[in-house]
């Protein structure tokens, strides 16, 4: 295999039959050890994280195939931490979506002279910031995309669309063991021309409360997994 990508909380290899496969670390994103999916470095390391991270990836996206939803998933091996993904080419230099349904975190940090943590985005609120370190991932609006030739206005409506309709399908699953999702990020690719979702729907990308108070990602895991 190839290496072709090292990421913060995984590594891209190519595969023989022209597919890719994600290799997924202990690593989360953060600040000062502390957990926080809106960061844009590493900040803590977790045992196991990467693994149960693949786990609660299978699930979702075999949840999003019955729904009729289309991504990259081909198969995995959990023992291994490994995904294997069709390929898809990334936008720009990588693409970052964030849903959010309530306003927290660098969203506050942005625009707390408006709003007040806590406060609920009805119909959820889409966001995209490029994957870039040394900018602090800035972000950027569908129009920005289409001047910058990163993708078509009818691209950045799909991206939009499934992002929306994928978020309400994992938090009403949360929902079910009595979680509640703030936000989730995700990662969009094109295959084919097709808009699909890439990457991984893991516990690291997503932020979610329960009775009032947020849910570190190793006991996010057990609770999605262990119900």
């Amino acid at each position: 295999m190839t290496k072709i990508y090292e990421g913060k909380t995984k590594d891209v290899y190519k595969l023989e039959n022209g597919n890719v496969m994600l290799k997924f670390k202990d690593d989360c994103t953060g600040k000062d050890g502390v957990f926080d999916p809106g960061e844009n470095s590493v900040g803590l390391t977790i045992e196991g994280i990467g693994k149960a991270n693949l786990q609660t990836s299978v699930l979702y996206f075999e949840l999003l195939k019955k729904n009729g939803i289309k991504t990259h998933y081909v198969s995995a091996d959990i023992e291994n931490a490994t995904m294997e993904v069709l390929p898809g080419t990334v936008f720009g230099h990588g693409l970052e979506v964030i849903c959010r349904l309530v306003a927290t975190g660098s969203f506050i940090r942005r625009y707390g002279e408006y709003i007040e943590d806590g406060t609920v985005l009805e119909g959820g609120y889409v966001e995209c910031t490029f994957k870039n370190d040394e900018k602090g991932d800035p972000l950027v609006t569908g129009e920005g995309l289409a001047a910058l030739g990163v993708m078509s206005p009818e691209m950045f409506e799909s991206m939009k669309e499934q992002t929306l309709k994928i978020t309400k399908i994992v938090a009403d699953d949360l929902k079910s063991i009595g979680l509640d999702l703030w936000d989730i990020k995700f990662e969009f690719g094109y295959n084919n021309d097709e808009v699909i979702l890439i990457d991984e729907i893991a516990s690291g990308n997503m932020r979610v409360y329960k009775d009032g108070k947020i849910v570190d990602p190793v006991e996010l895991t057990k609770l999605i997994l262990n119900r």
